[in-house]
């Protein structure tokens, strides 16, 4: 049994979405792959069934050990929240499909762990990916923000382990 955890990391949307992938052994953080899974303007189901066609193909190449992906924010926009919803919807069900556990995190809560303080700007987590994981460039902004929420699952995932262990 390797002690590697490969972690998938997803920022969802409708037209694109980012991911990443890391690997965490001990308290080594290594990159593995990023990329950004572009949807086009189509038919809205079609770019639904890309995410989950793309993720999968993901998946299924890169072995993750588990996933995350970023929470869905509220938005003044009832019609883009319901497509972001849904989007998401689409890569999770990819990742249920490969049988991955799949952690759940807030913006703040991902900026938290990236960059210190929950109101960070995109830039500056983009900044902490690239001084932390030293990906290869370039890249995208929702690529940096998968990253991003890879890391904030290796932080969290470990303390939610030892709260489920103690409550079995």
């Amino acid at each position: 049994m390797s002690d590697i955890i490969r972690i998938l990391g997803i920022d969802p949307g409708s037209r694109k979405a980012g991911v990443g992938i890391i690997d965490i052994k001990g308290n080594r953080i290594r990159h593995v792959h990023h990329q950004v899974i572009q949807c086009g303007t189509g038919e809205f189901t079609d770019r639904l069934g890309i995410l989950f066609k793309v993720l999968s193909e993901v998946i299924n190449t890169y072995q993750p050990s588990c996933a995350a992906i970023e929470d869905v924010f509220v938005s003044k926009n009832a019609s883009s929240a319901l497509k972001l919803g849904q989007a998401r919807g689409a890569l999770i069900a990819a990742c249920c499909h490969a049988k991955l556990s799949v952690g759940t995190y807030s913006p703040t809560a991902i900026k938290q762990a990236v960059v210190g303080h929950g109101k960070a700007d995109k830039l500056q987590v983009q900044h902490m990916i690239k001084v932390l994981l030293k990906p290869p460039m370039p890249l995208q902004e929702d690529a940096a923000d998968a990253l991003a929420v890879c890391i904030c699952h290796a932080h969290h995932a470990p303390l939610q382990q030892k709260i489920k262990n103690s409550h079995s």
